[in-house]
């Protein structure tokens, strides 16, 4: 591990497509590819997100607005934090105004090199860095559907839904962004709201947009699709 070399052999992945609850079998984007990983290739990422876990947490870098992918949260608790916000809001006359994003294919679609960039932003250390690299380098798929599998084909973005470390690479990889200070920031996973308050509705408009703006330019910055 302290090579910062993931065997290529461990990082081929068989994809099986699992219908998302509700959606029209017909329809290709109704699936959520989850892959399926060799054993060895799971007890390595168990290491690797052990020593990633405890860097991020022996120095705190992951933002507090995420209460996806942490210990002890949960939606309900992200869930309590708006209720609160908006109670407050109520006790002191004032409206609240609220906007709901989704990150398109959230897992499928991470920039692999902007991962590393931010690996080194929050001054990892180098071995692990160097690890990660590797294990994101080169990986194959193949899909299994009906006990037929297709041709293998190259992954060259995006993290392993199904993986281990996949969770804490997407938390990181959208840890820096933007925070102002006239709006709340909540976000769970790839599920993000914005909430402002003011006895003025007029405000809370602006407080919206101008947050909306800066979300724009980070997510353009940082190849990151929203659904509409």
């Amino acid at each position: 591990m302290t090579l910062g070399h993931f065997p290529t052999r461990w990082k081929a992945a068989t994809i099986v497509p699992i219908l998302k609850p509700g959606k029209d079998p017909t329809d290709t984007t109704s699936y959520r590819p989850i892959s399926l990983l060799p054993s060895l290739n799971k007890i390595a990422e168990h290491l690797i997100l052990k020593r990633l876990n405890s860097y991020l947490k022996e120095n705190n870098v992951l933002c507090p607005e995420q209460f996806g992918f942490r210990e002890k949260l949960s939606t309900s608790h992200q869930l309590i934090r708006v209720v609160d916000y908006v109670t407050e809001g109520f006790a002191n006359k004032r409206k609240t105004g609220a906007v709901f994003l989704v990150i398109q294919k959230a897992f499928d679609r991470v920039w692999q090199d902007g991962i590393i960039h931010k690996l080194i932003h929050y001054k990892t250390p180098s071995y692990l860095i160097k690890l990660i690299d590797s294990y994101l380098l080169e990986r194959k798929f193949a899909v299994s559907v009906k006990n037929e599998l297709s041709s293998t084909k190259n992954i060259n973005a995006g993290v392993a839904q199904g993986s281990k470390i996949g969770p804490t690479l997407f938390a990181l990889y959208i840890n820096d962004i933007p925070k102002l200070f006239n709006t709340l920031l909540c976000m769970y996973a790839d599920d993000i709201a914005i909430l402002a308050r003011n006895k003025n509705s007029n405000y809370i408009q602006i407080a919206l947009n101008r947050h909306l703006k800066a979300l724009e330019d980070w997510f353009i910055k940082w190849k990151i699709e929203i659904n509409v």
